[in-house]
């Protein structure tokens, strides 16, 4: 505990920085003009308290355990050499971890007329074929941005042949299945494959797993929306009950962490069982890297049911009553404003963001710096909740946003550095985390009953649209960087190299 304790003092830094923020705002609101009751407002300083101390523990767990476990499996699976063991155990991975993520149990409940396990199972072999094809497209360095462009226009394809009351919750879909456990492990597993390579656009291509593996369940509930032809849905927004008084309060948070303590286990399980089978045939690490391991595991999981138990029952009715509040004021547009500036902050309350800056400012040498890299998160947030509010308050489909969104992250990714191209497509999956769904969507869905709009239809798809955003964001910041770097020939050739500017390169394939 000592050696990590000016690690942790670091984290806690960071996690007051991302956190404060957005109690301030929430805060400034509730005592000016969007009132809530005190039980609720104890319920969310709680919960934003769990959130700093989890946070703290899950960014330092993160960096000692999922990093290196993720690439030392990498590097293992690419040199066996045999492309079928590669395909198979892609394939297992991304099954099982998907059917353990949390997020998705939630979301199979919220779609109408489909079996809940028909929805899990279609959904987590979506992640594992797209997960087996990322792995393939980074061993044989196949172009990410063709990829991207053929899957996504298929997908916005299927939207026009799916109910409307399903379209949001398909979209939104590819956001959830890519959590803050699975994350960190599934991006380092990408660098630990590319290290095998040996061209100068392996660094590109260890980008991009996340980008596909987002893709995969939102074609697969489409296509599942095709076939069951879902018409209607009774889904009710969950009401959330304030404290009483403080010993009620202690009993709302103590009696839900137990539930967040299995669906943490049973979300990390699978990555665990995996990396064991690797070191007992392969890796055979020796006991000090285990064990610095085993203290990352520990710290991980602990930070993890402290987040997720702040984020659930001291962040979502707050979200929820807010929501409802600000949309019932005879001043309705406010919600936008303010929606748009607490989507600014809180997606550096996400906790796999900051697994993502660490990985992207090592992986360029410090070419693309953190903080860049936040404030383009932040600005793409923030517009993506800015027309979700607007969504919400208009009812306008989805659709209206999706294809121009996506029309033009498509067509920057043939201007755009390729590796900007692959993070921002991770980011998209990354930003999209358990803030968001514990916070933002219970506020659009406030909102939305404040002005008797259709959940599903309206307020569903806040996922979707802060998935969506970071993509133009920091493909713009890929431009602004390449911009520059033509404007300084001297640096620009060292940047080049750290970057990949090619926007299609030659790539040396693989033999396996």
């Amino acid at each position: 505990m000592r050696l990590y304790k000016p690690k942790l003092q670091e984290k806690l830094e960071e996690a007051f920085k991302a956190v404060l923020p957005v109690v301030g705002i929430v805060l400034l609101l509730c005592f000016s003009v969007a009132p809530v009751p005190p039980g609720i407002l104890m319920e969310f300083l709680v919960g934003g308290l769990l959130l700093i101390v989890g946070m703290m523990f899950f960014t330092l767990g993160a960096e000692l355990s999922m990093t290196p476990m993720g690439e030392q499996v990498g590097r293992s699976m690419t040199k066996s050499k045999k492309l079928w063991v590669m395909v198979v155990l892609g394939f297992i991975l991304g099954f099982v971890i998907t059917i353990s993520e949390p997020d998705l149990q939630v979301l199979a409940g919220q779609v109408p007329s489909i079996p809940n396990m028909v929805l899990i199972m279609s959904v987590a072999c979506g992640v594992g074929i797209f997960l087996v094809i990322a792995l393939v497209r980074m061993l044989f360095g196949i172009p990410l941005a063709p990829m991207l462009i053929v899957l996504y226009i298929a997908a916005l394809v299927l939207a026009f042949l799916v109910p409307a009351d399903f379209l949001a919750v398909a979209f939104d879909s590819g956001g959830v299945t890519t959590g803050p456990m699975t994350v960190p492990f599934i991006m380092a597993m990408g660098v630990g494959i590319s290290s095998i390579r040996n061209d100068r656009h392996a660094a590109d291509d260890s980008f991009g797993l996340v980008a596909l593996c987002s893709v995969g369940p939102i074609l697969a509930v489409l296509l599942l929306g095709m076939i069951f032809k879902p018409a209607g849905s009774d889904y009710a927004a969950a009401r959330h009950m304030a404290a009483a008084d403080s010993v009620a309060l202690r009993q709302m948070f103590t009696s839900s962490i137990p539930r967040y303590m299995m669906e943490i286990a049973m979300s990390m399980l699978p990555v665990l069982l995996f990396f064991a089978v690797f070191q007992i045939i392969s890796l055979k690490m020796d006991r000090r890297a285990l064990g610095r391991i085993l203290v990352g595991l520990i710290y991980t999981y602990v930070g993890l049911v402290l987040f997720l138990t702040g984020a659930n029952v001291g962040f979502m009715p707050a979200g929820s009553f807010l929501g409802q509040t600000l949309a019932a004021l005879r001043e309705k547009w406010l919600i936008v404003p303010v929606g748009m500036i607490i989507g600014y902050y809180i997606v550096l309350a996400e906790p796999a963001v900051y697994v993502l800056m660490k990985q992207v400012e090592e992986l360029t040498d410090g070419a693309v710096s953190g903080a860049a890299m936040k404030m383009s998160l932040s600005l793409g947030v923030a517009c993506s909740i800015g027309l979700a509010m607007t969504r919400v308050m208009t009812g306008i489909s989805i659709l209206w946003y999706l294809i121009p969104g996506y029309g033009i992250a498509l067509a920057l990714t043939f201007f755009t550095p390729k590796i900007f191209t692959a993070i921002a497509f991770d980011s998209g999956g990354v930003a999209s985390g358990p803030m968001t769904a514990a916070f933002l969507l219970p506020f659009a869905m406030g909102a939305c009953q404040a002005v008797g709009g259709n959940l599903v239809r309206d307020a569903f798809g806040v996922v979707a649209m802060v998935a969506m955003t970071p993509l133009v964001t920091i493909q713009a910041l890929g431009l602004i960087y390449k911009l520059q770097t033509r404007s300084t020939p001297a640096e620009g050739s060292a940047m080049e190299d750290a970057m990949g500017l090619e926007l299609f390169g030659d790539y040396d394939i693989i033999e396996l």
